[in-house]
């Protein structure tokens, strides 16, 4: 039995909104409300029945379609709304980051926002100063940390609000989707940081909609569909639960349409990309290899219809534009006969040859003409090199060539 104690237990966890008509605030509605009982708000349950409990050191991923529930669950974690039935217990120093600007005072500059956050997760003036050159220097917006938020963009909110969460040392860290904004290498820094709090033995809640994160950062899942709990337990049971639900709610596209605006996707769906899943050579599901490892790419797909010589490919670019390679299953004398319905397609590389940077994989499904797009996932799974196995650094590829010297002075025959 684990001796781990417990950070998050909550019991039969409900919370309700009341809905009223869009014209109940006018006084005449007031007035009709306290005489006619048949005009009387509706409740609406955003949760209900929640139970579930969370170990010091372990991480949860939250999944579910838009409005089952997910951010006003964390909402109640962090105090910010309290249950209307149930119990909720949470232990320990909790550090949110629940969405763009939430708890930041627009008319306030970013280093008093600083001290305003971190005065709200209960530290010192003090303790603050100690910590604010780091908070400003993870953020990388030091030239901007004197003008008030209210000129930032959005990942400038986004780079100070994930800093000063990190930053300040929770013992739960609770994070609602929002690293997704900003640049690839922002997010890959911030992704850094969580396994790095995650190594620490802190606890994690995650709520996305991007299911890769969740296998790679979480050791559980918990689904919620229309406020109630469907199902909790292992990352891969979970998602394999859920993405069955979408199948057959025909939402198959959810999870990888959420990607940023700025990536691009575009086919006549023929044959849907449903999930794409990196592992490396343990079989662990991760964004991040070392040079000379093996690299799985699973292609999840479904066909509504039965399509004949699908071509199913992935390519490579380097986070400078530079495009790597390009592989597909006809190039590489694979044929397929007929799909329909689910299936997985596997790109195996035995040895990564790519040399340390960040990478974008893009992943496709054509007709066998190659000129019919069913599917093109344009450049939507990041993922990086390390170089920890690799002697070689110039250019993007190690070679594994070898060199051969001869030391015979000239003229000499041998014998």
């Amino acid at each position: 039995m684990s001796s781990r104690k417990v950070a998050i237990e909550a019991n039969n966890l409900g919370l309700k909104y009341r809905l009223r008509p869009e014209d109940s605030q006018t006084l005449k509605w007031a007035f009709l409300d306290l005489l006619r009982t048949k005009y009387r708000s509706e409740d609406f349950w955003a949760l209900q029945d929640v139970t579930f409990s969370l170990s010091e050191g372990e991480s949860l991923g939250v999944i579910g379609l838009n409005g089952s529930g997910k951010s006003t669950l964390l909402k109640l974690i962090t105090g910010i709304l309290q249950p209307d039935r149930g119990n909720l217990s949470v232990q320990g120093v909790v550090s949110a980051l629940l969405e763009l600007g939430a708890g930041f005072q627009p008319d306030l500059t970013g280093r008093e926002n600083i001290f305003l956050n971190g005065s709200l997760l209960g530290l010192s003036r003090r303790e603050i100063s100690q910590k604010m050159d780091q908070i400003i220097d993870f953020s990388e917006i030091r030239s901007f940390i004197d003008t008030p938020v209210k000129h930032y963009s959005s990942g400038m909110y986004m780079r100070l609000g994930f800093s000063i969460a990190i930053n300040v040392k929770p013992d739960l860290l609770l994070i609602d989707e929002v690293f997704a904004v900003g640049d690839l290498k922002f997010q890959e820094k911030c992704m850094d940081s969580i396994n790095e709090f995650k190594a620490q033995n802190k606890t994690i809640l995650l709520v996305s909609h991007d299911l890769n994160s969740i296998r790679a950062l979480c050791d559980k899942a918990l689904w919620l569909e229309k406020g109630k709990l469907k199902k909790i337990g292992s990352v891969v049971e979970v998602i394999d639960y859920y993405k069955n639900f979408l199948l057959e709610k025909d939402e198959i596209q959810v999870d990888l349409d959420r990607k940023d605006e700025t990536q691009k996707r575009w086919g006549t769906k023929r044959i849907v990309i449903t999930d794409v899943i990196l592992q490396d050579h343990t079989g662990t599901v991760t964004s991040n290899f070392r040079c000379g490892e093996a690299m799985h790419c699973i292609i999840h797909y479904h066909s509504a219809e039965k399509v004949s010589s699908p071509v199913f490919g992935i390519a490579i670019h380097r986070i400078d534009g530079i495009h790597v390679c390009g592989p597909n299953t006809n190039l590489n004398g694979v044929t397929i006969d007929d799909v329909e319905g689910q299936g997985t397609v596997t790109y195996t590389i035995p040895r990564l040859p790519l040399l340390p940077a960040s990478y974008l994989l893009s992943v496709v499904v054509y007709d066998y003409s190659c000129t019919i797009p069913y599917d093109h996932l344009d450049r939507m799974f990041p993922f990086k090199v390390r170089a920890e196995s690799s002697s070689e650094i110039y250019g993007f590829l190690e070679m594994n060539g070898s060199w051969t010297i001869n030391n015979s002075p000239p003229g000499d025959d041998h014998g």
